[in-house]
């Protein structure tokens, strides 16, 4: 297990993960290939089992982030988020939140009889209770009229006002906006050989919130290594596996960049 540890394995991700220990990973996070919507090198996966491999060796407390969409056919979109979500429950995860990863920036759509899909689901399982939650947090907002608000009562019974700080922090809510495309999915272009990479910041985002520093994240289906890149640079350890040769290529050199920017980092 220690030798795969911050590396690219180039192979099948159901082979590889089967030679996992049990109760080993602390973080899984991926977008694996659904339905018909990109072609991923003309490679498949099995869905059912991989996740029973996935239960295995999560740890108690570890959380899976499944990012994933419905391919529209006929007019009907096919309910495969749904189906898996379920199938994850119903081998023992917990279902413990159904975010939205929303896109900012979608093109226009202008020939269909439907509203613009403008989202993901990015479905939070857990093996038990989350062990590690680190929210975002934002600045709470006022508006003039709610400078004061009633706190409580008083020995006296009378109700004690309170001004509200207007730079509270809340918690941020479970639908994610990003900005997709070159510039912000990522700067690097030649990650883009890649036909369906998700955001940086979104893979951070997640990393951050269900991790600790030092933990192991693990993406199965790591495609162009976005998932090991940002583990790496949130001070993670990361396992990353990808059937397809060129797809290693594209994440083992993006780590090589994050790599010498550390560097560099450290030299100023």
């Amino acid at each position: 297990m220690n030798e795969n540890i911050n590396k690219i394995i180039c192979g099948d991700s159901l082979e590889v993960i089967k030679k996992f220990p049990n109760d080993c990973i602390d973080l899984m996070l991926c977008s694996p290939p659904y339905d018909g919507i990109r072609k991923y090198n003309g490679y498949s996966f099995d869905f059912e089992n991989i996740v029973k491999e996935l239960f295995r060796i999560i740890k108690i407390g570890g959380v899976v982030v499944w990012v994933v969409n419905d391919e529209v056919i006929n007019g009907s979109e096919s309910g495969t988020s749904f189906k898996q979500a379920l199938y994850f429950k119903e081998i023992g995860f917990n279902l413990h939140d159904t975010m939205i990863y929303a896109k900012k920036n979608t093109p226009p759509q202008p020939n269909t009889k439907r509203y613009e899909q403008r989202f993901e689901y990015m479905f939070v399982f857990c093996k038990g209770m989350p062990k590690v939650f680190n929210p975002s947090m934002k600045f709470k907002e006022y508006d003039d009229k709610r400078k004061m608000k009633a706190v409580n009562r008083g020995k006296d019974g009378k109700i004690v006002m309170k001004k509200v700080n207007h730079r509270d922090y809340v918690k941020v809510g479970n639908i994610w906006f990003y900005a997709t495309g070159y510039g912000n999915t990522t700067k690097e272009g030649f990650a883009f050989e890649h036909p369906a990479m998700f955001p940086e910041q979104l893979a951070k985002d997640n990393i951050m919130t269900w991790s600790n520093e030092g933990d192991l994240v693990l993406d199965p289906m790591c495609g162009s290594g976005t998932t090991c890149k940002m583990a790496k640079q949130s001070l993670r350890n990361f396992i990353g596996i990808e059937i397809s040769e060129e797809y290693c290529k594209i994440a083992n050199k993006r780590l090589s960049q994050q790599t010498l920017i550390e560097l560099k980092q450290k030299e100023d």
